[in-house]
């Protein structure tokens, strides 16, 4: 894939699944602006980028308010001459059941999360229509925003609005010929780890340099960062112009199209429907079915 001539800001890029996107877009050719709050993670992920002959700045700011946003357009336009892409990957975890989490906890990760991709498409956007070349939004939801998962209302709740506006978002910036998809990646990453069923696999993995089992590749759809890196550089080409609207996952050996949310079950009353008409019908009929939630625990071959 060839992306020489693009410029991309990816946020949250100092480390883990940020810095596997930034490199992977560099690779291809993109010159990349590095974005994470630690100014030592961004120096550190700029230097890697350009020892491998990439070209790179970097911003450490906290995504969320408009001015850390236009900074980061601000940057890639000023080194680099323009913007053709966006990933927003910037996040932060407070997880806690609901009746414990705090107000801040829940405000923090919408702010960084929801707020941050909000903020950051919105500046890229005024930037790539004024150039009048379209452009690239590549947002990062997760598996919580699709199905939710325990601990995770903040999280999971942020997640699934990225993935609402990338839809919404599709809609409203196809005539200026930028494409807007969400990637629900899965990856041996450091909050990967404190999953139980996943802890000793990884470690183990990562101790004798073997790769992950192909139960937890194909199975749970987790892999490496590199794994996921390729869905980023795809959807941030040329190739993938005719994609948009989508939420795609991404993880170990499995690449997944996740449907849209839509009516399952519908049942007609004439004149509507009585609390005591939808108690009657409602087993055996609209919901003889109903929706599974929350993610599935992982299950690991019986050996």
């Amino acid at each position: 894939m060839d992306l020489h001539g693009k410029v991309a800001v990816v946020t949250g890029s100092g480390r883990g699944l940020g810095l596997g996107y930034a490199q992977a877009l560099a690779a291809a050719g993109a010159a990349i602006v590095v974005n994470d709050t630690d100014q030592d993670a961004v120096d550190a992920a700029v230097a890697t980028i350009t020892a491998a002959g990439g070209r790179a700045a970097g911003v450490a700011a906290a995504v969320g308010d408009s001015a850390a946003a236009a900074e980061l357009v601000d940057t890639a336009v000023r080194e680099f001459g323009r913007l053709d892409v966006l990933v927003t990957n910037a996040g932060i975890l407070r997880d806690r059941v609901l009746w414990k989490m705090t107000d801040d906890d829940f405000d923090d990760v919408v702010r960084v999360h929801l707020r941050g991709t909000f903020t950051c498409a919105r500046a890229a956007t005024v930037r790539m229509r004024e150039q009048g070349t379209g452009g690239r939004l590549v947002l990062i939801s997760s598996p919580a925003g699709q199905r939710g998962n325990f601990g995770q209302t903040n999280y999971a709740a942020a997640k699934a609005g990225i993935v609402a506006m990338a839809r919404t978002w599709a809609m409203e910036l196809g005539r200026s010929g930028i494409t807007v998809n969400a990637v629900v990646p899965v990856a041996a990453t450091d909050m990967t780890k404190t999953i139980p069923a996943f802890a000793p696999v990884i470690e183990e993995a990562e101790r004798t340099g073997n790769p992950l089992p192909d139960w937890l590749r194909k199975d749970e759809g987790l892999g490496t960062v590199e794994d996921v890196a390729g869905l980023i550089t795809f959807l941030a080409s040329d190739a993938s112009e005719a994609v948009t609207g989508q939420a795609i996952g991404i993880g170990g050996d499995r690449l997944a199209l996740w449907a849209h949310p839509k009516e399952k079950a519908v049942a007609f009353a004439d004149g509507g429907w009585s609390a005591d008409a939808i108690a009657a019908q409602w087993q055996g009929g609209v919901g003889a079915e109903p929706e599974t939630y929350g993610i599935p625990a992982p299950q690991a071959p019986e050996a």
